[in-house]
C-alpha cells in the first residue's frame, strides 16, 4: 500500500520482508482446475488465523455449503485452526504434518520405511492425531532427492565457512582468539545458512539451551573443532521424501488416492495467487485511500486472473504446455511428460509444425502489435489503416474464437 490513511492500510507481518510499508491482507479462492472465483480482502494486521476462520464463515455462507473441507499446510491450519473448524460445525480439513512430526511418527514405529520399497501410501493412526481419520503417508523420490541436495549444499557451505573460521585463528598476522569472538563467528556462519538445527555445542561454558543438532564442534580461545554427525544426517535423510496427510473426511467420502491429490491440489490456488500478486498482473503497488476503491481494485484483479486462465487453457497449443498429459497410476508419481510434449519443448515448434512456441507473456506481447495506424501527409490528409495480422496472431484469436477486427470502428 502506498500511503497510511486507508482504513484497510495497516503494518503486519510482510511476507515480502517489506516491514516498513504499510499493507493489506488477501485471499483467493479457486475451483480445483484453478479458476478465481473468490477473493476476500482483510486489514493488513490481521492475523492469519482470524483471517482464516472468517474466511472459512464466508465461504460457508456466501455458497450455501453444508459441508466444507479446507486443504492447507501446517502453517495455515494449525491445530488451533482446527479447532476452530471443529467449533464451526460441519468443517473438515485436509493439511500435511510438518517434519518434526513425520520424525516423531518414525520413532514411534508409526511409520515403517522398509513398507515403502514396496508400496506408495499407507494408511496409518496415531494418538498425536485425534478426531483425524487417517494420517496418509507418503514418499516422493523426486521431494526426496530435492531435500537431500538443498540439505547437502547447506551443510557443504556451513563447513566451508567454519573452515574459514580455523584459517583465521591459525594465521600468523592478528589471528582471531577469544572464545566469545570465536563463538560469535561461528553463530554467524550457522545463522547465514539457516542450519541451527544441524548443530550441537559442546564448547566450554556454553548453555544447554544452545543444544543443536548435525555438526559437534569445541571451541576454546585459540582453536575450533568440528565434525559433522553422520549418523544423525542419515537418519534425517531416511525421512526425505516423505509427507504425512490427515483428515477426519470419511473414507467412503475420499479414498486415500483422492486424499492426496485433493492436498496436492493446493498448487493451483498457489500458481494463480503468484500470477496476481505479481507474475502476470502485478497487484501492487495500490494508491486508493478509499476502502471500496481498494477492494474494487483487488476484485479486478481477480477477473483479470479468471480471464487470463482461460487464456492460457485456449492457448495451450501455443504455448509450452503438455497437451497429452499422461495420468499418473498413483497420486504419488510424478507427472511424466508425454511424448509431443517433449518434442514441443526439444523444437520450440508447435505439434502442427506451423508455430513457434510462446509463453504466456510473450504472446500477449506479439498480439499487442495488433495495431490502428493512423497516417497524417503534409497536405493534411489524414488515412486510417489496422496492421495486418500474422498467422500466428490469427491463429490465437481462432482457438479464443474471438474475430480479427478487419475495419475501423467509427470514434
Amino acid at each position: 500500500m502506498e500511503g497510511t490513511q486507508c482504513p484497510l492500510s495497516h503494518y503486519g507481518y510482510s511476507r515480502d520482508h517489506k516491514s516498513s510499508r504499510t499493507q493489506i491482507e488477501y485471499g483467493l479462492m479457486t475451483d480445483k482446475e484453478g479458476r478465481p472465483i473468490s477473493i476476500e480482502v482483510f486489514k493488513g494486521n490481521t492475523a492469519d488465523p482470524e483471517a482464516f476462520v472468517q474466511a472459512v464463515s464466508k465461504v460457508r455462507d456466501r455458497f450455501g455449503l453444508k459441508e466444507v473441507a479446507m486443504v492447507g499446510d501446517r502453517v495455515m491450519i494449525t491445530k488451533a485452526r482446527i479447532e476452530a473448524l471443529r467449533n464451526l460445525g460441519q468443517m473438515s480439513w485436509i493439511t500435511c504434518s510438518r517434519a518434526p512430526a513425520i520424525r516423531a511418527l518414525a520413532e514411534d514405529g508409526a511409520i515403517q520405511l522398509r513398507l515403502f520399497d514396496e508400496m506408495k501410501l499407507e494408511e496409518i493412526t496415531h494418538p498425536d492425531c485425534p478426531g483425524e481419520r487417517l494420517v496418509v503417508v507418503c514418499r516422493n523420490p523426486s521431494l526426496a532427492s530435492e531435500l537431500t541436495r538443498k540439505r547437502n549444499e547447506l551443510l557443504d557451505g556451513t563447513e566451508e565457512e567454519l573452515k574459514k573460521i580455523q584459517d583465521a585463528i591459525s594465521r600468523p598476522i592478528r589471528p582471531l582468539s577469544g572464545e566469545s569472538q570465536i563463538l560469535l563467528r561461528v553463530a554467524k556462519v550457522i545463522n547465514r545458512h539457516k542450519m541451527t538445527k544441524h548443530f550441537e555445542y559442546q564448547a566450554l561454558r556454553i548453555p544447554s539451551t544452545s543444544n543443536t543438532k548435525h555438526f559437534e564442534y569445541r571451541v576454546t580461545d585459540e582453536s575450533l573443532e568440528f565434525s559433522r554427525k553422520t549418523e544423525q544426517i542419515s537418519a534425517e535423510e531416511a525421512l526425505d521424501g516423505i509427507y504425512a496427510i490427515g483428515t477426519p473426511v470419511p473414507k467412503n467420502q475420499l479414498n486415500t488416492g483422492q486424499v492426496v491429490e485433493s492436498y496436492k491440489g493446493l498448487k493451483v490456488v498457489e500458481a494463480d495467487f503468484r500470477s496476481l500478486k505479481a507474475i502476470d498482473l502485478d497487484l501492487r503497488p495500490i494508491h486508493h485511500y478509499l476502502e471500496n476503491r481498494v477492494r474494487a481494485q483487488v476484485f479486478i484483479g481477480m477477473l483479470a486472473s479468471y480471464l487470463l486462465w482461460h487464456l492460457r487453457e485456449a492457448w495451450t497449443p501455443l504455448r509450452f504446455v503438455d497437451e497429452e498429459q499422461i495420468t499418473p497410476l498413483d497420486p504419488v508419481t510424478p507427472a511424466v511428460a508425454s511424448a509431443s510434449a517433449r518434442a514441443k519443448a526439444a523444437t520450440k515448434i508447435t505439434k502442427d509444425k506451423k508455430y513457434p512456441v510462446q509463453s504466456l507473456e510473450t504472446l500477449l506481447h506479439y498480439l499487442s502489435m495488433l495495431t490502428r495506424n493512423t497516417i497524417m501527409f503534409a497536405d493534411g490528409v489524414q488515412v486510417e489503416g489496422l496492421s495486418i495480422p500474422t498467422e500466428l496472431q490469427r491463429q490465437a484469436f481462432a482457438l479464443i474464437e474471438a474475430p480479427i477486427p478487419i475495419e475501423i470502428s467509427a470514434m
